[in-house]
């Protein structure tokens, strides 16, 4: 559905997928290739990776909760929340099976090797995959938020109010009946 959104409102939508796309892409990407690079000299490096990303998947947490905003920069700051939330889960996994793979090596004399494909494998892995699938979902967002359009499921799940005009109803969805009879005449 595309909406008759000012240009200021269309700015302000876009912060938060610039946010969330500015820690996969700057943080998670270029930063932590950045890093590892360093990391047998200098270790801080890396650690500033999870630092950052959730200070930026918190603030947008937070920010989503307590948004004021108008209601087409309201919903593109809970998307970044749905999305950042996906995020979280999937550090917290992998921070999980990179402590078992600690504690395996440490209590139960697992072999190096062997904790390695379980961190790489198990931990790596799904990071890489979430990353990549997150950015293709967050730079359309960006691009819908760029052209003031939502998906009908967005706009299902946060209906507009009324004093938002609909420019266009997508082809697929069913148009109001309202609409359908001022066509008509």
């Amino acid at each position: 559905m595309k909406f008759e959104i000012s240009d200021e409102l269309v700015h302000k939508a876009k912060i938060p997928h610039d946010i969330f796309l500015s820690n996969l892409i700057g943080n998670h990407i270029l930063w932590f290739v950045a890093a590892l690079g360093l990391v047998r000299s200098y270790w801080q490096p890396l650690a500033l990776v999870p630092i950052f990303s959730f200070a930026a998947l918190f603030y947008t947490l937070w920010r989503a909760k307590r948004s004021k905003d108008p209601w087409y920069v309201w919903v593109h700051w809970q998307i970044a929340a749905e999305r950042s939330r996906v995020f979280i889960y999937m550090l917290l996994a992998v921070l999980t099976v990179w402590f078992l793979g600690w504690v395996g090596f440490t209590y139960f004399e697992m072999k190096k090797v062997a904790v390695l494909a379980l961190i790489g494998g198990v931990g790596i892995l799904p990071i890489m995959v979430t990353v990549l699938i997150l950015i293709l979902m967050e730079s359309d967002a960006l691009h819908q938020a760029s052209s003031r359009r939502l998906s009908k499921r967005v706009a299902d799940k946060y209906p507009y109010p009324e004093d938002v005009v609909v420019l266009e109803y997508d082809t697929e969805e069913a148009v109001p009946v309202e609409v359908e009879e001022e066509v008509k005449s």
